[in-house]
């Protein structure tokens, strides 16, 4: 009985065609290798998933098939001896280390020491080290020279999460690729098309939601796509509601609803709200970046003409745009900076429970406030019945109250 292989690596690209979202290098590298314009080294660089160790493989099976059409075409043929071994990671002329567990000088100089000799099977000896910004000061110092000048047959491509913390000798003897984050659009497209290969389908919000948990990695979006497809029993058609479940997401109509009795003021509407989504998930972090979302959306929508609100039913878009017309910008914002600072105070909570309910009260008082511009305004006209005096207050002093009102809010 063969083991289950999971979709990161089944439909790990094995050519330039198949690399998605990458656009830019695949054409630079594609273009080098059809010149043969060959840099010595490469460091690629982007947050996990995106492609970095996939790209160097393709990079080495591209240089090293045994097809001559591979370099005309900047396309490997996947099926030489060279292209499955190196698929397979074990190539002995195309040499993977993990600059995580190997971080010494005497690692770097095991390389300095073998790079003397010629490929024993391929046109190039390709070292691909991975992490590399976790090598140590004096193993980056002992790689400085031979980077610079390797021998005509040795290629060295790196890869890192942290390009920063690379020695900026390093970087100047490398040509450098950035590998970009995929947008959310980019990622549904690309799971969809995994799907039909397996026989599958998924409801489109579904796809939208591992999208948008994914964060542009691709590697973790096929990752949360094998954990939701496992969770439904691997049926096949996948619903929205037990991708929301799985990832431990409120509903969004809850969500709004919550929001709603936030600006109301309502304290007790919203703890009931806390309370039930509480009943089923313990992510109180995730409840406070769904409001901040909440936040964002409406002030889109109120700042913006014709502002799409992808990803909502259209009773969701209403209610948004309900609330956007209602709420002041001022509130938005205040109430964005306390999420913001809320999310801080229950990340460090010994009960985050605690925290988000102090959060609640916090945003339910400060929109309970009166309108502090319409209350100066009201004195200086001597509407104010409490006031005994008319008091003169010009336009600069109401500025200047309000920011400093506004300030001490925020800070409180």
């Amino acid at each position: 009985m063969s083991s289950y292989l999971v979709l990161a690596r089944k439909y790990r690209p094995q050519n330039f065609d198949e690399l998605v979202g990458q656009e830019v290098l695949v054409t630079t590298l594609s273009n080098a290798i059809k010149n043969n314009r060959l840099h010595h080294a490469y460091i690629l660089t982007g947050i996990r998933g995106v492609g970095k160790t996939t790209t160097a493989r393709i990079i080495a099976k591209t240089l090293n098939c045994v097809d001559q059409s591979a370099t005309l075409t900047a396309k490997a043929c996947g099926v030489c001896d060279n292209c499955k071994l190196i698929t397979a990671s074990k190539h002995q002329d195309v040499i993977e280390i993990d600059a995580a567990s190997r971080t010494g000088v005497d690692d770097i100089r095991e390389i300095i020491d073998s790079i003397a000799y010629a490929p024993v099977m391929a046109k190039y000896k390709i070292y691909i080290i991975d992490e590399v910004h976790m090598l140590s000061n004096s193993a980056f110092n002992a790689l400085l020279k031979t980077l610079e000048e390797p021998p005509a047959h040795v290629k060295f491509i790196f890869a890192t999460t942290e390009i920063r913390k690379v020695p900026v000798t390093i970087l100047s003897r490398c040509q450098r690729f950035d590998l970009r984050r995929l947008d959310e659009k980019e990622i549904e497209t690309h799971l969809e098309n995994i799907l039909k290969q397996e026989n599958l389908e998924a409801q489109p919000q579904a796809l939208e939601l591992i999208a948008k948990m994914s964060e542009g990695s691709v590697r973790d979006s096929l990752s949360l796509l094998d954990q939701a497809l496992a969770s439904n029993n691997h049926q096949k058609f996948l619903p929205a509601e037990l991708v929301e479940k799985m990832l431990g997401l409120t509903d969004k109509v809850k969500v709004i609803e919550l929001f709603e009795n936030l600006l109301k003021g309502d304290f007790f509407g919203a703890s009931q709200s806390f309370a039930e989504f509480y009943s089923y998930s313990s992510d109180v972090s995730q409840l406070v970046l769904d409001l901040m979302e909440i936040t964002h959306k409406t002030t889109s929508v109120k700042l913006i003409k014709g502002y799409k609100l992808e990803g909502y039913s259209q009773f969701q878009q209403e209610k948004i745009s309900n609330i956007a017309r209602e709420i002041s910008l001022n509130s938005l914002t205040r109430i964005w900076q306390m999420l913001l600072k809320g999310n801080q105070e229950i990340a460090c909570s010994a009960s985050p429970k605690m925290a988000f309910e102090m959060l609640l009260a916090r945003i339910c008082y400060m929109v309970a406030l009166p309108n502090l511009q319409q209350v100066l305004l009201n004195l200086n006209e001597g509407q104010n019945p409490v006031a005994e005096k008319k008091a003169e207050i010009n336009d600069d002093l109401v500025n200047e109250i309000l920011r400093n009102f506004e300030g001490a809010k925020i800070l409180n």
